[in-house]
């Protein structure tokens, strides 16, 4: 059973639970997103496979819960092997609270790195992987491609979309 940190508003750990049981009552948890460039500067992102939140959207390269007692860099890496199957430096960016729609809270930390691939994308999880310059990922959000929520969200945040 995956446990997840509940984090209060100013994002300190206040307890753990199941995520399970985090998802059900919205408790407030943290997610790291990983945004990859390759050398064109151009942003990696990946079609999610046949999963339970969103599947066949558009998502960050890597993404994922922040197990209880990990930090955010040490479940970004994770993420990347895990999704990606590949390891690399990554850098924090920033961190922005995020509520959807339904009213669950949380915090997204977001990290960048760098790589030309190749990757080996979980087959579980992943669907592909592919980069695109940034103008024309404003074009498939504009054109209404489905992307992940979390995101958007940081592409506004992040790019101004």
């Amino acid at each position: 059973m995956e446990f997840l940190d509940v984090v209060n508003e100013r994002d300190e750990i206040i307890g753990k639970a199941p995520k399970s049981e985090v998802h059900a009552k919205k408790l407030p948890h943290r997610i790291a997103h990983i945004f990859v460039f390759n050398d064109k500067g151009e942003m990696a992102l990946q079609m999610r496979g046949n999963v339970a939140f969103c599947p066949y959207h558009w998502c960050t390269a890597a993404a994922g819960h922040v197990r209880s007692g990990e930090s955010c860099r040490q479940a970004a890496l994770r993420e990347l092997e895990e999704e990606l199957g590949i390891r690399f430096d990554i850098e924090f960016v920033r961190k922005d609270f995020y509520e959807d729609a339904q009213g669950l809270k949380l915090f997204l930390y977001s990290f960048n790195g760098k790589s030309n691939g190749p990757f080996n994308p979980n087959p579980r999880e992943v669907e592909r992987v592919e980069f695109f310059p940034i103008d024309k990922i404003n074009k498939m959000v504009t054109a209404g491609e489905k992307f992940h929520p979390e995101l958007l969200f940081i592409l506004e945040k992040h790019f101004g979309f």
